[in-house]
């Protein structure tokens, strides 16, 4: 679930947005709520939330510096609030990275299609950006010759993750145990089996969804996960949205 926080010095919209939107449609949660910028930036650095929602215009700090002076030392995504007065301002000013300008008085919709960007760049970024495909590589050509076992199981993963499997079966199968793999494992590469094997079929199925060819069905099967629940509730825990969000 998204933990967000919402800064804003007007106490009606503050309590409106607080209160009033259905968040945990949006899978979010609300944890902290300020009155100001300075306010704003202390409670940043203290809850650390996936996204922060600001106003621009507020006492002591103006949203755009807090955001700004809070990137510094937390990582988050943001929101800002604004006027028709201030919105050309705040595109201009702002050298900072937001995911989107709300316009007040903010509509849910509006704020739920926000939130659902946000949500589409990090998969963006998963499917681009990630590289634990070259990590387990890097891994597998340092360690061949050390931790036999341990690059046997990365190899499985990269070869056979669309095939049912898991760390007891490859560890038979090697002729150690599975607590001893587990362990080796662990200790070399810094996850479980599972957390790697799971990660590395999340990020294939996202190109199969990205390439339209597929039914969420096909690619849940394609990928090795056992029905379609299972691969809904990995891929969420994974990218933060459900595959059927992400094609749309």
């Amino acid at each position: 679930m998204i933990r967000l926080i919402i800064v804003e010095d007007e106490d009606f919209i503050r309590r409106g947005l607080v209160h009033t939107m259905d968040w945990l449609s949006m899978d979010c949660v609300v944890v902290g709520e300020a009155a100001d910028g300075q306010e704003g930036l202390e409670l940043i650095r203290t809850l650390k939330p996936d996204i922060v929602i600001s106003d621009i215009r507020m006492p002591y700090l103006d949203g755009i510096s807090m955001i700004r002076e809070a990137l510094k030392d937390t990582d988050f995504k943001s929101i800002l609030l604004t006027s028709y007065a201030e919105f050309d301002y705040a595109k201009r000013a702002i050298e900072i990275s937001v995911s989107s300008y709300l316009l007040k008085p903010v509509a849910e919709e509006d704020l739920a299609e926000a939130i659902l960007k946000i949500r589409m760049d990090l998969v963006d970024k998963t499917r681009e950006n990630h590289t634990l495909a070259d990590e387990i590589r890097d891994i597998i050509r340092q360690k061949e010759e050390k931790e036999y076992y341990v690059v046997k199981a990365l190899k499985k993963i990269m070869e056979h993750y669309d095939q049912k499997l898991n760390i007891e079966a490859v560890a038979e199968e090697l002729g150690v145990s599975s607590s001893y793999l587990s362990r080796r494992f662990k200790k070399v590469t810094g996850n479980t089996f599972l957390d790697i094997l799971n990660e590395y079929r999340i990020i294939q199925s996202v190109k199969l969804l990205a390439s339209g060819q597929y039914r969420v069905g096909e690619i849940a099967e394609k990928t090795g996960f056992s029905d379609y629940k299972h691969f809904y509730s990995v891929f969420k825990k994974y990218t933060g949205i459900s595959p059927s969000d992400y094609i749309k």
